[in-house]
């Protein structure tokens, strides 16, 4: 009787590389920690949910001539719906790269905190996403995939605690 050979297809898989890194993208973007309190005055945290299902902050690309104040507000605007906020403060920002093709993508997302005013039930995601949701401070922190974002949560949850 004949024995199947192990890892048959191995071979190929090993021998297939990726093309090598042509260009190193820069990306600047801006994005917010946005909570609200609800009716028992409690701090909740808008989370949204990528096309990969993956839990995070509202962001996006600074575009030319904007300051990263500014797109955050803008991107919070244009991914929440949300019509009224307001920008308080600067939290940080966080690095991180990526692979596109055959460019190595090198992204910076300045995070503000922001306080989501008016009608706040009154979402409306862009197309792309999955979802979108508030959450108690504890659950998105639980939620939030990214470890880098959910530091930065806890520094605007400390933000709020010291008025803002």
């Amino acid at each position: 009787m004949k024995r199947p050979k192990p890892f048959q297809g191995i071979k190929k898989f090993v021998n297939r590389r990726r093309p090598a890194i042509t260009e190193v993208v820069r990306e600047p973007t801006a994005g917010g920690i946005v909570y609200r309190r609800n009716a028992k005055n409690e701090v909740e945290i808008l989370l949204i949910q990528d096309a990969k299902n993956r839990w995070t902050i509202p962001k996006g690309h600074i575009e030319e001539g904007e300051t990263s104040k500014v797109t955050a507000e803008r991107e919070v605007g244009e991914e929440t719906g949300l019509k009224q906020v307001k920008v308080l403060s600067w939290l940080g920002k966080i690095n991180f790269r990526y692979r596109r093709q055959q460019s190595l993508v090198l992204m910076t997302t300045e995070i503000f905190l922001i306080e989501a005013q008016g009608d706040t039930n009154k979402l409306k995601p862009e197309d792309w996403m999955s979802g979108i949701k508030w959450f108690s401070a504890n659950d998105a922190l639980e939620k939030i995939e990214y470890e880098d974002i959910g530091k930065i949560i806890l520094l605007g949850l400390k933000k709020i605690r010291q008025g803002g």
